[in-house]
């Protein structure tokens, strides 16, 4: 494979490390641009297996091994066509604005989103998430949808994306391994979510709201957890597309739970069992 050891902070080749704590300004590159950023090598042995190919590596000296046989081992004689640039640490945090110590950064094409009927049509158990904001939230509940076996995640267009570099770290790469793309806006997304036979329940406080325990007791085939931004909740739109809204029972005066934890609360609930 070609390594190429940089040391000067300028260096065109490294533009797609360059200032990466900007969040607005990757938030514009990354899915303009067609890439993304995978941090950790486990991260992208994950990102690797899943079938997505990398454009560069950046490194250190010390991992470089490491990084030769992961590329070897996931990519074979594609590895050959992978530039990896090795750097110091001061040169790395330069680039980034950050202390890299997790191995190596990946800059990774992002690869296309499936349709939505696509993603639905052999789904049960789906989440759509509707304008979080919080990157590490997003990590989490892909994490919590890996874990108890959801089939597919589904973003509304102003969710924070998944494969930032935040989201992914906090999801241990599960944004690799649980199918998602994005919805769109609620009138055409609820359209194509009944069209796939699924009922829609959305987790909020409401007089009207049947408990988690109870609607899990019978749950219909498919159902789509519908869960909303951090603060706001979900909006007018979501609970009138809704077919039941469902709440969590809570003790101890607390009215809910973190997005991330009503997530994993409501995915084991409804699991699919054998």
């Amino acid at each position: 494979m070609t390594v190429e050891r940089v040391t000067d902070a300028s260096d065109p080749r490294l533009a797609d490390y360059r200032d990466l704590t900007d969040v607005a300004l990757r938030r514009v590159l990354e899915p303009a641009g067609g890439l993304y950023l995978a941090e950790s090598a486990k991260v992208l042995a994950r990102a690797l297996a899943a079938g997505h190919r990398p454009r560069s590596v950046l490194t250190q000296e010390k991992w470089l091994d490491e990084v030769e046989r992961l590329l070897r081992d996931e990519l074979g004689a594609e590895s050959l066509a992978t530039p990896v640039y090795v750097v110091d640490a001061e040169l790395a945090e330069a680039v980034t604005g950050y202390a890299v110590h997790r191995g190596l950064l990946a800059s990774m094409h992002r690869p296309v989103t499936p349709p939505v009927r696509e993603l639905l049509a052999q789904a049960r158990r789906v989440v759509v998430l509707e304008d979080l904001v919080d990157h590490t939230n997003v990590g989490a509940v892909f994490r919590a949808a890996a874990g108890m076996a959801a089939d597919a995640v589904l973003v509304s267009p102003r969710c924070a994306d998944p494969l930032y570099r935040r989201s992914i770290r906090v999801s241990m790469g599960t944004v690799f391994q649980v199918p998602w793309t994005r919805l769109p806006a609620w009138r055409e997304g609820a359209e194509l979510l009944h069209e796939a036979g699924f009922h829609i329940a959305a987790l909020a406080l409401a007089d009207d709201a049947v408990s988690l325990d109870d609607f899990a007791a019978d749950p219909p085939d498919r159902v789509a957890v519908v869960l909303g931004a951090e603060g706001d909740g979900l909006s007018r739109q979501a609970i009138a597309a809704a077919d039941s809204i469902v709440t969590i029972p809570m003790a101890g005066g607390i009215d809910s739970l973190n997005v991330a934890a009503a997530s994993a609360v409501a995915f084991w609930a409804l699991r699919i069992r054998s």
